[in-house]
């Protein structure tokens, strides 16, 4: 019994010092009082003792001893971690080192700080900048018709040109000192979302120079005299800036540019001057076809060492501004992904003098860092309010719809299956909301590079969900083409969305954990680098840290899956609190999965894409689950919507958790291994199974009602506010119907059970005020929203010639299809 009884104390003391994270000394001072109170309580004898020490004395003295450590344990760990480091590219590194961590970090490190999190300011717009929004904005959103953009013009109109450039919407991250509007991430996504729910041709015009182009990196990394030069025209809009990085043989791969620049001596401006040979083939650039400036991505070679190191022939990326206009410059054609601006640029032998390179001279070779940047800011900016545009249009539409339209009498909208989908554009767009708005306060304060990056996958995989459930609600409404059609826009911008600035799928099996394991892990990178610098003494201490970290985060993982997160802390009370513990279990479980995979895998876990891609989907919704708890929290509305919109997200994001985890061990190489780290983080097994259908009717509910919650769901959108606008004709029907809908609904009563007889709607309200069933304001009443509802749900139909020559018909009255009885 005594035996037991000390193996019981043992296991305690050991999970107790795991769990709350001692340190080395305690963890010795422990072992040492552990054995002096077996022997005071006669457990064991001088024999029991003396084995004791004989087995312990020499393992802590090594522990608790730098130089014996170092020499026994660390050195032989330092030397077989440098056998198996992996290779590592200019590219690959500058990648990790681009940018900073935040909030990501600390949900990959497993302890959360909540205080943090509730404390975190989000971006409000200025007064400044909530006049634009409401005043420019929506001026040019009025200006704009997508359909006549997209198939008719294949264009914005030159009125629409002129009012972009004029009211500088091109320079909004442009400082004030050099003539732009100087506006924060949140306020350029907030503005570029508005336009995108009326024009995503627009919206992607305006945000190609706000984000990735010559602007941000003249603001970050020019010279005074460059920025004196370009800055001025870039926000004044005189100059049109575009950036050429990729090409026919490069995409996401952006460190295999063929694009060359050969250091030599040359005639510019009838002058000889030291300069570069440019010679490149670039695709897929936005703004090219109507550029004056462009920013340039090459390799820049000094076969003669003239840049005075003889040694040194290769700088590698290198980023340059020039003039469109340079001899040798081919510009002008375009591409054809949609009506936005987009298409080659050939250069052969452009010769431009070195102070062409941003940042001047010392910046050659210094491109590629300059572009991960400037592209991780930009990536939690634009694509992400192109996404949010999409889904609050789908949002506000598809409810609308929903209500209006009904089948065997009923609106489809309340049918269950109808809610199924609904419920998820309503979950998705209080997700992305949640998301968009705390990424790009994050983008305010800081340069998050692997935030964005998730940002930029997850919101587009989702705007492609929404767009896709919106056009099955929608039905034949959503798919015939036409200026009614208010889903067309996002739905065939979504494969432009999942490509543009780093494809979909490389981005998720690729970069969210291959870069975040490394970046976000308070130790690895270090570790690395001490390996490189064979620095032994660094290693020694980042090594054992390391150790400590995560068998801090096995008990806890294990500790939290048997209680069910309830030993977790939570930061709040309340309907919240459940989730914010959950939350800690993962991430802590992320850790130490993580470690675990690293340890065993090491650099073959670049290849394992699949592994990788889970532990990053895992790593996703740790983040938008925080990001939506800390939404909550700051909208501070615990209303019934609310409640019911966190709970769908929350629910559904820790079921996708635990899929992806499933999934991981299920696939993990070594079985034995996998079977261990899925007995740690699911010690009673799987429990989140999703939301619920109560859940899903709360939400598919929700949708069809006019609401401040709604309201603020789809705030900051372009609605129209003629009953001819695609978006403005369904509202103004959606707001008659819930005037006069207990009315209408005693109409259509009356119909069915033959109390209200006739062949046409006229008829049918004519018997029922002759019968009584409506007096004759009701049927007013009712007849005027009737026309509304049936001209909300037609499609274009279009004459043979228009839709052969769109552009000299454009004038024509577009056809609809008839009324019959």
């Amino acid at each position: 019994m005594t035996a037991l009884i000390s193996i019981l104390v043992a296991i305690a003391a050991v999970w107790t010092l795991a769990y709350v994270g001692a340190s080395l000394a305690v963890w010795s001072a422990a072992v040492v009082v552990y054995f002096v109170a077996l022997a005071a309580v006669g457990a064991i004898g001088w024999p029991g003792i003396i084995v004791a020490a004989v087995i312990f004395v020499p393992i802590l003295a090594i522990f608790n001893t730098k130089s014996l450590r170092k020499k026994i344990v660390t050195a032989p760990v330092f030397k077989g971690f440098k056998a198996v480091l992996p290779p590592m590219s200019d590219t690959e590194r500058e990648a990790l080192e681009a940018g900073s961590t935040w909030w990501e970090a600390e949900m990959f490190r497993g302890k959360p700080d909540w205080q943090y999190l509730l404390d975190f300011k989000r971006t409000q717009l200025t007064a400044e900048e909530q006049s634009f929004l409401d005043n420019e904005t929506e001026t040019l959103c009025e200006m704009l018709d997508e359909w006549e953009i997209m198939s008719e013009l294949k264009d914005i109109p030159e009125e629409g040109w002129k009012y972009i450039r004029d009211n500088k919407f091109f320079a909004m991250l442009i400082p004030k000192e050099h003539g732009g509007l100087g506006f924060s991430a949140v306020a350029q996504s907030t503005v570029v979302a508005k336009i995108a729910s009326r024009s995503l041709t627009t919206a992607v015009t305006v945000m190609v120079p706000n984000s990735l182009g010559p602007g941000e990196l003249l603001v970050h990394y020019g010279t005074k005299e460059q920025q004196q030069k370009w800055l001025p025209g870039l926000a004044d809009g005189s100059e049109i800036p575009c950036f050429g990085l990729t090409g026919p043989e490069v995409g996401s791969d952006a460190g295999a540019l063929p694009d060359t620049g050969i250091v030599c001596k040359g005639q510019y401006n009838g002058e000889e001057v030291l300069g570069m040979k440019l010679t490149f083939s670039k695709r897929w650039i936005t703004l090219a076809p109507v550029a004056t400036v462009i920013g340039l991505a090459f390799k820049l070679y000094d076969p003669e060492g003239l840049l005075g190191d003889e040694n040194k022939t290769e700088y590698g990326i290198t980023c340059a501004l020039i003039s469109a206009d340079e001899p040798g410059v081919e510009i002008g054609t375009r591409h054809a992904p949609g009506a936005f601006m987009n298409g080659p640029i050939y250069g052969k032998d452009v010769f431009v003098p070195l102070d062409a390179i941003i940042g001047g001279q010392e910046k050659a070779g210094g491109g590629w860092r300059m572009l991960v940047e400037c592209l991780s800011a930009g990536r939690g900016i634009s694509l992400p309010a192109l996404s949010s545009a999409a889904s609050k249009t789908a949002y506000r539409m598809t409810g609308a719809f929903a209500r209006i339209r009904r089948q065997f009498k009923v609106p489809v909208g309340k049918f269950e299956g109808v809610q199924e989908a609904t419920a998820r554009i309503g979950g998705l767009n209080y997700k992305m909301e949640a998301a968009r708005i705390f990424t790009a306060s994050g983008v305010d304060q800081c340069t998050p590079s692997v935030v964005t990056a998730m940002a930029k996958y997850h919101m587009t995989e989702w705007m492609r969900q929404i767009v896709n459930d919106s056009m099955d609600v929608h039905g034949g409404r959503g798919i015939q083409q036409g200026p009614r059609n208010y889903l067309f826009g996002s739905y065939q911008s979504v494969p432009i969305a999942i490509t543009v600035e780093g494809a979909n799928i490389l981005t998720r099996s690729l970069m969210i954990f291959g870069q975040g394991a490394i970046r976000c892990h308070p130790f690895v990178f270090p570790e690395m680098e001490a390996a490189r610098k064979d620095d032994l003494d660094e290693f020694d201490h980042l090594l054992w840290s390391h150790v400590g970290h995560s068998v801090n985060r096995a008990a806890r993982t294990l500790t939290f899956g048997l209680s069910g997160s309830i030993t977790a802390k939570a930061p709040v009370d309340g309907v919240a609190a459940p989730y914010y513990r959950k939350l800690e279990r993962f991430s802590s479980a992320l850790a130490i999965c993580s470690d675990i995979t690293m340890g065993m895998l090491g650099g073959e876990l670049k290849k394992k894409e699949l592994l990788s891609a889970r532990l990053g989907d895992v790593l996703s919704e740790l983040y938008f689950g925080s990001a939506t708890l800390k939404y909550f929290y700051d909208e501070g509305k615990e209303e019934p919507e609310d409640i019911a919109h966190l709970q769908y997200v929350m629910d559904e994001s820790l079921h996708k958790i635990e899929e992806a985890f499933d999934g991981f061990f299920r696939n993990f190489p070594n079985k034995f291994v996998g079977g261990a780290m899925r007995v740690l983080v699911f010690p009673t097994g799987r429990r989140h199974k999703g939301a619920s259908d109560k859940l899903i009717n709360a939400l598919g509910n929700a949708i069809l009602e006019p609401s401040a919650f709604r309201d603020r769901m789809t705030a900051n959108i372009y609605l129209g506010t003629s009953a001819d606008s695609a978006t403005g004709r369904m509202e103004h029907a959606f707001n008659k119907l819930v005037e006069v809908e207990p009315i209408y609904d005693k109409f259509a009563k009356a119909v069915a059970k033959g109390e209200a007889d006739g062949f046409t709607v006229d008829a049918q309200l004519k018997s029922a005020v002759d019968n009584g069933v409506l007096t004759d304001a009701e049927a007013k009443q009712v007849k005027e929203y009737d026309d509304l509802r049936y001209d909300a749900i037609l499609t274009d139909a279009f004459t043979k010639d228009y839709l052969r020559d769109p552009v000299n018909h454009q004038h024509e009255d577009k056809r609809l299809e008839s009324r019959v009885a």
